[in-house]
């Protein structure tokens, strides 16, 4: 499990210590604004992905069933965590290593559109397995012509490339 050194006196930002990026986040206790997966509907609109394991979203069914990754979940995590910090377009992202979930914005290239992503590092069945769910949707328009879908299809190369 990671070990956090506190940056202020609230406890609110934190950087993790024994990752080996020097990220900061902010921790969930002040933060309301990670979904749950386990109770997502999703809108009708054709503009959003979901990539989760079998029937881990109770009210939804996802787009594509998650693998399993040969990876501990804290692992996972920080490589997920890596994977969006090299990102030249992604920001606003708000992490809690505790629930093992991240969520931040993804600016489209062309017109600078908001997508809103979360994910959230699944324990496996094992100590040295996990899974992830990301939900990938746009803020804007009926359809999202495939960049929600490219996108989770694009961190999942990565994750699974490592």
């Amino acid at each position: 499990m990671n070990k956090f050194e506190k940056l202020d006196p609230q406890g609110s930002v934190f950087r993790v210590l024994d990752a080996d990026s020097p990220h900061v986040f902010v921790h969930s206790q002040y933060m309301t604004d990670f979904i749950s997966f386990k109770s997502l509907k999703r809108s009708t609109k054709p503009n959003a992905f979901l990539l989760a394991p079998v029937d881990f979203c109770l009210a939804s069914k996802p787009d594509k069933a998650s693998p399993f990754i040969p990876a501990p979940p804290d692992a996972l995590f920080r490589q997920v965590q890596d994977i969006i910090a090299n990102q030249k377009r992604w920001g606003d992202v708000k992490a809690d290593p505790t629930t093992r979930q991240i969520r931040f914005i993804a600016k489209t290239p062309l017109m600078g559109f908001k997508d809103d992503v979360d994910i959230q590092v699944i324990a496996g069945e094992t100590e040295n397995t996990s899974t992830i769910a990301i939900y990938s949707r746009s803020r804007v328009g009926y359809s999202d012509l495939g960049a929600n879908h490219k996108r989770v299809d694009g961190i999942m190369t990565q994750i699974l490339a490592q």
